[in-house]
């Protein structure tokens, strides 16, 4: 099951994106003619200071993304690490950069803390970059683990996919929408078996004010995109749709809906045929495959809701 992933979901490992409003996929050869003439002047609002290098030395990479880098940092006066998401203002080449951005912050100092939330510091801005200092977690991606383990036991896959909704829970109680979970998005705190799960990014998060309110923006990575999202018309329930897709991965090791092209993974999506004839889907319980049918239901309206599916996932784990 190992080269499963490795053919499938790791080829797609494609960073969060922000599709056009005008059309279903981005066109990275055009683009508009402001974007040469846009400079981001201040993005963070009332941020710690201008200069991190005041009270923290970056050290080690640790990873990169398409506005920056992520480094690891020490704080000077007390030695204790942190990791430290640097953002490029070159790269904010829009008002809408700035503004998600923006929102990011917000919603990070905004969500409580929470054992599998990566916890918030603080955020610095000078003339060039943004500094986000936050949790250091040292054990790796879930995607990895997953690459490593092929798949989960169902028992394993069901305790993660729970920590997940825990996240997703708190969110949506604070007026949150993730809008791109996805295995490449949760960290481990370290390398130990059982170490603490945490959500790491929100540059796509975004607020709700009523469990009612729509949203047309498609966003997101496109194998954990929900129905939708792509008809642009979703709310909160797009969540609990992402997280069944993670399931369903943790369970065997490859996405439910899968392409060669982003395209091709938007009509199977649309299309919402689950398979679960092939190994191991016969030695999952009934229950399971009925807990990944329900989180995947093409209905938003009909899909479980979080409490839902917490409560099935009790159920679940009281079998094993």
């Amino acid at each position: 099951m190992g080269g499963c992933i490795s053919s499938a979901a790791k080829a797609g490992r494609v960073l969060s994106s922000r599709f056009s409003s005008r059309r279903p996929y981005p066109d990275y050869n055009k683009a508009p003619r402001k974007l040469a003439t846009f400079r981001a002047a201040a993005v963070v609002k009332d941020p710690s200071g201008n200069n991190i290098h005041e009270k923290y030395t970056l050290q080690k990479e640790l990873g990169r993304g398409e506005f920056g880098i992520t480094y690891e940092c020490v704080e000077k006066e007390t030695g204790e690490k942190f990791a430290c998401k640097t953002i490029s203002k070159a790269k904010l080449r829009t008002e809408i950069d700035v503004e998600d951005v923006r929102r990011e912050v917000e919603i990070m100092r905004h969500l409580p803390k929470h054992p599998n939330i990566v916890a918030f510091k603080e955020a610095y801005e000078d003339k060039e970059q943004i500094y986000l200092v936050m949790e250091l977690c040292e054990g790796g991606e879930l995607f990895d683990r997953i690459v490593a383990k092929g798949h989960y036991t169902e028992r394993a896959a069901v305790m993660v996919t729970k920590t997940i909704l825990e996240v997703v829970k708190v969110c949506n109680e604070h007026g949150v929408i993730h809008r791109d979970l996805k295995p490449e998005n949760f960290l481990f705190a370290d390398a130990s078996e059982n170490s603490d799960l945490k959500a790491i990014d929100f540059g796509l998060s975004i607020f709700f004010e009523r469990v009612d309110e729509r949203f047309n923006e498609i966003v997101g990575s496109p194998y954990y995109m929900a129905p939708e999202v792509l008809r642009r018309n979703y709310g909160p329930e797009i969540d609990v749709w992402s997280s069944g897709v993670i399931l369903y991965i943790l369970l065997c090791g490859v996405p439910p809906f899968w392409a060669e092209t982003e395209e091709g993974i938007a009509q199977a999506i649309v299309r919402g045929h689950l398979d679960f004839s092939r190994d191991p889907w016969p030695k999952v319980s009934k229950e399971a495959k009925s807990l990944v049918k329900s989180m995947l239901d093409q209905n938003p309206y009909s899909r479980l809701t979080i409490q839902e599916v917490l409560g099935n996932i009790i159920e679940l784990i009281l079998l094993y």
